[in-house]
């Protein structure tokens, strides 16, 4: 299936959100491997917002106690994050989204891309067990907002039928 996923500048934020979601879902419909969908997830979202640098999972391995890079969209990424460590190891621990306005600020931020300015983090939960997090970055400071936090969340509810 090919899907061409394209927006003028123009075009609010909730808007491309509610454009993608259901584009998403039909991609990874039908599609039973796991890697693929999450690859197509993450440029999907990359390449619909002209101010992600990099978007991406991070699943969690329980028997470390620590997430593992995924698929992704971006720069060169860290390969494994501690529980705790990090936007991404918060999220894990506190089991909640974490929306960080400027990344110098946060003070457990990992430095994988200087050009990363700001950052949210969507824990994925199903059955009470974190499975990973979706991981978005920004180049451009306090670029996301509640808008970015409810229709991320959405999208994570709407794809936990693949982890």
């Amino acid at each position: 299936m090919s899907v061409k996923i394209t927006f003028d500048r123009a075009v609010a934020k909730e808007d491309r959100y509610k454009a993608i979601i259901p584009q998403i879902e039909s991609l990874i419909d039908g599609e039973e491997n796991f890697v693929a969908n999450l690859s197509n997830i993450s440029s999907v979202l990359k390449y619909s917002f002209e101010n992600f640098n990099w978007t991406g999972f991070y699943l969690f391995d329980k028997s470390a106690n620590e997430l593992v890079l995924g698929p992704f969209q971006g720069k060169v990424a860290c390969t494994r994050i501690k529980t705790g460590n990090g936007v991404c190891g918060s999220a894990v621990k506190e089991k909640r989204t974490i929306i960080v306005e400027d990344v110098n600020k946060f003070e457990s931020h990992i430095f994988c891309d200087p050009d990363s300015k700001s950052e949210i983090v969507i824990p994925v939960i199903k059955d009470d067990d974190v499975k990973g997090v979706l991981d978005i970055d920004s180049d451009k400071l306090s670029n996301f907002d509640l808008t970015d936090k409810k229709y991320l969340e959405e999208l994570i509810s709407k794809i936990l039928k693949i982890f």
